[in-house]
């Protein structure tokens, strides 16, 4: 949420696995990144986006924002993410959160926490914002201000975390896993505990937007397999929701360490991991951006379709690219030889931008599905 790596999906609550339903239509979306502004006051070195301080052309208005909303609604009720940028920064944002809201949706936001004050907190729970999500990339402001590229963000955030929570509205944490902040994530997980984060979702580098430009601080495929496996091993020891995006080799470690240790991966073992998969674009999840295009995910820069030209409802049926993405046997090299692609699928981001093929082999995983090594 201000995620996916500052700017893009973030996913508050973010699960489901989004399988094509029975009678051959598409199942309906289980969440939905709306960049609803690409305005933004911070300039992070991992934005998708890209984003800074506007005006961008093209926003779409208030009542295209209800139309989209509408067309959201026709298909199911997903959870609506409200992202950017900086969503606070849109002056109609309460009012287009109180739409989607009486329309049956879950909206939440993923605010960068540096805006949040008491009067705004106020006016979200009045919304029905149902959680926000805050981006923590250090456990320290030293760390998490030179991610942010701005003084004073992370005591920002902190102070936004305590007005979110006297107006009753649930928060989690963000953490984007970069080679400055690795040893730091244990640090960051206990930080929002003491906080009182309800979840932690960990998000791994997709070098796209900003993030390109800092290639030298992703982890590598050893590091994020010992990073999975560190937050699989967390899973009894905090109060957190845990989940991990943009790591969609999780849920493949997660089988392979239950069969370890014998046991059968369920809901009731698992909870939401048990019946959601790794990479979801196209299948549970996808991104609008500011002016209405519509992808597979915030970082998979294909467009899917146009949301001022055609209904979501039709986007989300009839777009070839979702249609691509949700046939799992179309997957190439090791992706589509993997006993887990059904659980997994790799990162169709990272494929894509390693190769310009978003059906492609995850570039970050050292797994060989044959065995051979």
């Amino acid at each position: 949420m201000n995620h996916p790596h500052g700017k893009g999906q973030g996913h508050p609550h973010g699960h489901g696995h989004g399988q094509p339903a029975k009678d051959g239509m598409p199942a309906p979306p289980r969440l939905v990144a709306w960049e609803i502004t690409r305005n933004c006051n911070l300039s992070c070195v991992h934005c998708r986006a890209a984003a800074e301080k506007g005006p961008y052309p093209g926003e779409l208005d208030t009542q295209a924002c209800f139309n989209l909303l509408d067309g959201i609604a026709e298909v199911g009720q997903p959870i609506v993410i409200l992202t950017g940028g900086e969503p606070l920064l849109r002056p109609d944002i309460f009012e287009v959160a109180k739409y989607g809201t009486e329309k049956g949706l879950k909206m939440v936001m993923a605010p960068n926490g540096t805006l949040v004050n008491d009067e705004n907190a106020k006016k979200m729970a009045e919304a029905g914002i149902s959680r926000i999500s805050i981006s923590l990339d250090g456990a320290t402001k030293e760390i998490h201000d030179k991610f942010r590229g701005v003084d004073g963000a992370f005591d920002a955030a902190l102070r936004g975390i305590e007005c979110a929570k006297r107006a009753g509205i649930d928060f989690q944490v963000n953490t984007t896993i970069t080679q400055q902040n690795l040893d730091q994530i244990q640090e960051i997980q206990q930080l929002a505990v003491d906080l009182g984060a309800v979840a932690h979702h960990i998000f791994l580098l997709v070098p796209t937007g900003r993030g390109k430009y800092i290639l030298d601080q992703e982890i590598n495929a050893e590091e994020y397999e010992t990073t999975l496996n560190w937050f699989y091993d967390q899973r009894n020891k905090t109060p957190l929701q845990l989940k991990a995006t943009c790591a969609p080799h999780y849920y493949r470690i997660l089988r392979q360490r239950a069969k370890e240790d014998g046991e059968t991966v369920t809901f009731q073992t698992h909870g939401l991991d048990a019946v959601t998969r790794g990479c979801l674009a196209g299948t549970g999840f996808c991104f609008i951006s500011h002016t209405g295009i519509v992808q597979p995910c915030g970082f998979l820069a294909v467009e899917c379709g146009d949301i001022t030209k055609a209904s979501f409802a039709e986007v989300w049926k009839n777009s070839q690219v979702f249609k691509d993405l949700r046939d799992f046997d179309k997957l190439k090299g090791k992706c589509g030889e993997c006993q887990y692609r059904k659980v997994c699928g790799g990162c169709r981001a990272r494929a894509y931008e390693a190769t310009g093929d978003y059906m492609a082999p995850e570039p970050l995983c050292s797994y060989d599905p044959t065995g051979a090594g």
